[in-house]
Protein backbone atom coordinates (compact mmCIF):
# COMPACT_ATOMS: atom_id res chain seq x y z
CA UNK A 1 0.00 0.00 0.00
CA UNK A 2 1.33 3.67 -0.64
CA UNK A 3 0.21 6.93 0.57
CA UNK A 4 0.94 10.02 -1.36
CA UNK A 5 1.05 13.37 0.36
CA UNK A 6 0.54 16.46 -1.87
CA UNK A 7 0.25 19.94 -0.86
CA UNK A 8 -1.88 23.11 -1.55
CA UNK A 9 -0.37 26.70 -0.53
CA UNK A 10 1.81 24.58 1.83
CA UNK A 11 5.84 23.37 1.13
CA UNK A 12 5.64 19.76 2.44
CA UNK A 13 8.23 19.35 4.85
CA UNK A 14 9.79 16.00 5.72
CA UNK A 15 8.29 15.96 9.38
CA UNK A 16 4.86 16.87 7.89
CA UNK A 17 5.49 14.19 5.36
CA UNK A 18 6.60 11.49 8.04
CA UNK A 19 3.97 12.59 10.62
CA UNK A 20 0.93 11.77 7.75
CA UNK A 21 2.72 7.99 6.86
CA UNK A 22 2.77 7.59 10.52
CA UNK A 23 -0.79 8.47 11.52
CA UNK A 24 -2.47 7.34 8.16
CA UNK A 25 -0.23 4.55 8.20
CA UNK A 26 -1.65 3.18 11.05
CA UNK A 27 -5.16 2.83 9.74
CA UNK A 28 -3.15 0.52 6.88
CA UNK A 29 -2.90 -1.90 9.87
CA UNK A 30 -6.59 -2.32 10.49
CA UNK A 31 -7.75 -3.51 7.17
CA UNK A 32 -5.34 -5.08 4.38
CA UNK A 33 -7.70 -4.04 1.41
CA UNK A 34 -6.44 -0.81 1.84
CA UNK A 35 -4.77 -0.50 -2.22
CA UNK A 36 -3.80 2.93 -1.32
CA UNK A 37 -4.48 6.50 -0.28
CA UNK A 38 -3.50 9.73 -1.00
CA UNK A 39 -3.65 12.71 1.62
CA UNK A 40 -3.81 16.65 0.44
CA UNK A 41 -2.66 18.73 2.57
CA UNK A 42 -4.08 22.46 1.90
CA UNK A 43 -3.58 26.18 3.88
CA UNK A 44 -5.88 29.17 3.27
CA UNK A 45 -4.32 32.21 3.14
CA UNK A 46 -7.36 34.38 3.88
CA UNK A 47 -7.03 35.90 7.61
CA UNK A 48 -10.63 36.03 8.36
CA UNK A 49 -10.75 32.07 8.00
CA UNK A 50 -10.63 30.37 11.72
CA UNK A 51 -9.72 26.92 11.07
CA UNK A 52 -7.04 27.72 7.85
CA UNK A 53 -5.18 24.23 7.55
CA UNK A 54 -7.10 22.02 5.60
CA UNK A 55 -6.15 18.01 5.33
CA UNK A 56 -8.63 15.43 2.64
CA UNK A 57 -7.63 12.02 2.24
CA UNK A 58 -8.84 9.75 -1.01
CA UNK A 59 -8.66 5.72 0.07
CA UNK A 60 -9.18 3.31 -2.29
CA UNK A 61 -9.99 0.05 -0.79
CA UNK A 62 -11.06 -3.08 -2.39
CA UNK A 63 -15.02 -2.18 -3.79
CA UNK A 64 -15.22 1.30 -1.96
CA UNK A 65 -13.34 5.12 -2.25
CA UNK A 66 -13.45 6.70 0.94
CA UNK A 67 -13.13 10.44 0.26
CA UNK A 68 -12.79 12.89 3.49
CA UNK A 69 -12.07 16.32 4.48
CA UNK A 70 -11.24 17.89 7.91
CA UNK A 71 -10.11 21.13 8.90
CA UNK A 72 -8.88 22.95 12.41
CA UNK A 73 -5.85 25.75 13.11
CA UNK A 74 -2.62 23.86 12.67
CA UNK A 75 -1.77 21.69 10.01
CA UNK A 76 -0.87 18.76 12.78
CA UNK A 77 -4.33 18.62 14.55
CA UNK A 78 -6.24 18.22 11.28
CA UNK A 79 -4.23 15.70 10.50
CA UNK A 80 -5.15 13.95 13.94
CA UNK A 81 -8.76 14.58 13.28
CA UNK A 82 -8.61 13.10 9.59
CA UNK A 83 -6.62 9.88 11.20
CA UNK A 84 -9.37 9.12 13.15
CA UNK A 85 -12.40 9.68 11.10
CA UNK A 86 -10.45 7.80 8.30
CA UNK A 87 -10.08 4.80 11.35
CA UNK A 88 -13.81 5.03 11.80
CA UNK A 89 -14.54 4.60 8.21
CA UNK A 90 -12.27 1.90 7.23
CA UNK A 91 -13.73 0.17 10.16
CA UNK A 92 -17.76 0.56 9.15
CA UNK A 93 -16.49 -0.56 5.89
CA UNK A 94 -14.60 -4.01 7.36
CA UNK A 95 -17.00 -4.63 9.73
CA UNK A 96 -19.95 -4.71 6.66
CA UNK A 97 -17.82 -6.83 4.42
CA UNK A 98 -17.44 -9.10 7.45
CA UNK A 99 -21.09 -9.47 8.04
CA UNK A 100 -21.60 -9.74 5.26
CA UNK A 101 -19.69 -12.86 4.67
CA UNK A 102 -20.85 -14.39 7.87
CA UNK A 103 -24.67 -14.37 6.59
CA UNK A 104 -23.38 -16.20 3.72
CA UNK A 105 -21.68 -18.65 5.32
CA UNK A 106 -24.52 -19.22 7.27
CA UNK A 107 -27.25 -19.86 4.55
CA UNK A 108 -25.11 -22.47 3.02
CA UNK A 109 -24.32 -24.34 6.36
CA UNK A 110 -28.07 -24.26 7.05
CA UNK A 111 -28.37 -25.80 3.48
CA UNK A 112 -25.72 -28.10 3.38
CA UNK A 113 -27.65 -29.93 6.80
CA UNK A 114 -30.73 -30.07 5.38
CA UNK A 115 -29.19 -31.90 1.93
CA UNK A 116 -27.17 -34.24 4.14
CA UNK A 117 -29.95 -35.28 5.99
CA UNK A 118 -31.99 -35.99 2.93
CA UNK A 119 -29.32 -38.18 1.84
CA UNK A 120 -28.54 -40.04 4.66
CA UNK A 121 -32.22 -40.85 4.75
CA UNK A 122 -32.72 -41.76 1.10
CA UNK A 123 -29.56 -44.26 1.60
CA UNK A 124 -30.43 -46.51 4.16
CA UNK A 125 -31.98 -49.46 2.66
CA UNK A 126 -35.66 -50.90 3.68
CA UNK A 127 -35.61 -54.41 5.47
Amino acid sequence: MRIHVNGRNIEITEAIKAYVKEKIGKVATHYDQIQGIEVILSVIKNPAAAEKHIAEVRCNLDKVKIHLEESAESMYASIDLLSDKLLRQVQKVKDKALSSNKASIRMENVDNNDEEEIEVVEAMPEE
